[in-house]
């Protein structure tokens, strides 16, 4: 019988507003080197940075929770002059947060 794969939960937010800006930053440089850099990712960093910081804010450390909360609001992003959609950031989050924490995105260990 097959387990159910455990949460991912992250440390308490000691300080959301440097998280946050440590996310734009390492978000950005993502969205910039996975295709061209484009002047629509500075608005797409920060706006899912601004999702993650008033998350933590609320006391939110479960990292499906903060992935679903991505990508429900960033729904309302207009996407129309990037190669990304909301599904694609909320992914890039979660990895680069499991990177963080030294977790393999890959088999989650």
């Amino acid at each position: 019988m097959t387990q159910p794969i455990p949460s991912i939960t992250l440390p308490p937010a000691n300080d959301p507003l440097l998280e946050g800006e440590w996310l734009q930053e390492r978000l950005l440089r993502w969205l910039d080197a996975e295709f061209i850099p484009e002047a629509i990712n500075q608005k797409i960093a920060q706006r899912a940075a601004q999702i993650f910081v008033r998350q933590r804010m609320e006391g939110e450390n479960d990292l499906g929770s903060l992935v679903i909360a991505i990508v429900t609001e960033m729904q309302a992003f207009d996407f129309s002059k990037s190669f990304y959609g909301e599904f694609a950031i909320a992914n890039a989050v979660s990895d680069l947060l499991l990177e963080s924490l030294g977790i393999d995105r890959c088999c989650g260990q």
